[in-house]
């Protein structure tokens, strides 16, 4: 499926991607930037990084599942960010009162 339409980029290459971070260090924190970096690209209308930060929760869950280490704590903390990015990060208003006017 194609994730970005300004790079052309699918979820399969964007999954390669954040695997291949996490073989370097499995606790590393990882963003869309870094996963564009290791791709060669760069957000351009950065439309699909909410689909990239989705994919990259979703991957470090299946990784750290691979491992089994035993270690829940990586799914409890994973967890916790999807509970914040509902809490602070899906504010469709940008910060701005209702009162605001574009004059």
């Amino acid at each position: 499926m194609l994730i970005c339409s300004c790079n052309i980029i699918t979820d399969k290459e964007i999954e390669r991607a954040i695997t291949s971070l996490l073989d370097k260090d499995p606790w590393q924190l990882i963003v869309p930037a870094k996963v564009y970096h290791t791709l060669h690209q760069r957000g351009r209308c950065c439309g699909c990084f909410p689909n990239v930060v989705e994919t990259i929760i979703r991957v470090t869950e299946e990784y750290h599942a691979r491992l089994a280490r035993g270690d829940m704590d990586s799914i409890t903390f994973l967890d916790r960010v999807r509970g914040l990015r509902g809490q602070f990060g899906s504010h469709g208003h940008e910060g701005r009162s209702k009162s605001h006017r574009a004059a």
